[in-house]
C-alpha cells in the first residue's frame, strides 16, 4: 500500500523483531539500524519497528496488522531449529496456509552431515509456508523466506546482513531518502519557532532537532531527510542563514549524504 505525497511514491516498511531475549535485555538488537540503512538505498523507508515476544498469537496478530498497513514487513528471529523458533509457524497461520519442507532449502541443510537426530531438528529451518519463496543466504546456511509482502529473516546479525544483500531483486522501492545536516551551539528553545516556520515551507522534508552535550558546550544538530536533493540543499541554506542571523557560526555534521 503505497502512500504518496505530491505524487512521489513513498514505500514504507515495518520491522518486527521477535524474541524474548531482546525484550529481556540479554541480547542487544543491531539489525534494525542495518536493515533501515540498506532499505533506504532500495528506496524503502523504515516507517516503524516493533519488538515482540515469542508468543504465537502476538506474532500472528502483529504480522497481520503490519502486512495490511505497510508495503513491506521484515521479521528477524525465530527461524532456527529449536522448539521456541516459531516464526515460520506463525507466518503460515497469519496467511492461513500450511508449512512444507521446501526441497531447495532441505537440500542446502542436508549438505552438512550431522547425526540424524540433529538433522531432524535442523530440517525445521527448511519449513516454508505454501506459496512462499526463499531468501538466499550467502553464508551457505539455511535460507529465509518471503510470502506476500512479509520477509522472514535470521536474527543473527551476520546472517541477517547476508540475506539483506540479496533483497534488491525482490523489492520495488521508490526514491532513496537522502539527508543533510548542520550543527550549531544553540539551544532548541532559541530556534524552535524559526525551525517550525522552515518546516512548514517544506512539508515533504523531515526536519529533526537533536541536542548534544560536549566538553566545550551544548548545542543542536539539525537533520533534514527527503527524496528531493535540490529541496534539501535549499532548506539547509535557509537553516544556515537562520543560525548566522542568531550570531552563531554553524558547522557541518557528518551525518549528511
Amino acid at each position: 500500500m503505497n502512500n504518496t505525497a505530491n505524487n512521489n511514491p513513498v514505500v514504507r516498511a515495518c520491522m518486527i523483531i521477535i524474541g524474548n531475549e531482546i525484550l529481556s535485555g540479554r541480547t542487544q538488537d543491531s539489525n534494525l539500524s542495518y536493515l533501515a540503512r540498506e532499505l533506504n538505498e532500495l528506496g524503502v523507508v523504515m516507517a516503524e519497528a516493533r519488538v515482540i515476544p515469542d508468543i504465537e498469537q502476538v506474532i500472528v496478530d502483529t504480522i497481520n496488522e503490519c502486512r495490511a498497513q505497510f508495503d513491506y514487513v521484515f521479521t528477524t528471529g525465530g527461524i532456527g531449529p529449536t522448539h521456541d523458533d516459531i516464526t515460520a509457524d506463525c507466518i503460515a497461520l497469519a496467511f492461513g496456509v500450511e508449512l512444507y519442507l521446501h526441497p531447495q532449502a532441505e537440500e542446502i541443510i542436508r549438505r552438512r552431515q550431522v547425526p540424524e537426530n540433529v538433522m531432524t531438528s535442523r530440517l525445521r529451518m527448511a519449513r516454508v509456508p505454501v506459496g512462499g519463496e526463499l531468501i538466499d543466504n550467502p553464508t551457505g546456511g539455511p535460507p529465509g523466506f518471503s510470502i506476500g509482502n512479509v520477509f522472514a529473516m535470521a536474527g543473527v546479525p551476520m546472517v541477517m546482513q547476508a540475506m539483506t544483500s540479496t533483497l534488491g531483486s525482490k523489492i520495488n522501492g521508490g526514491k532513496p531518502v537522502r539527508s543533510r545536516s548542520i550543527g550549531a551551539y544553540l539551544s532548541e528553545g532559541q530556534i524552535a519557532q524559526s525551525l517550525s516556520d522552515i518546516q512548514n515551507r517544506y512539508p515533504d522534508i523531515e526536519l529533526g532537532s537533536y541536542p548534544f552535550y560536549r566538553d566545550d558546550g551544548f548545542g543542536v544538530n539539525l537533520v533534514m531527510r527527503g527524496t528531493e536533493v535540490e529541496q534539501l540543499d535549499i532548506m539547509k541554506t535557509e537553516i544556515a542563514a537562520m543560525i548566522t542571523d542568531l550570531g552563531v557560526e554553524s558547522f557541518e555534521d557528518a551525518e549528511g549524504n
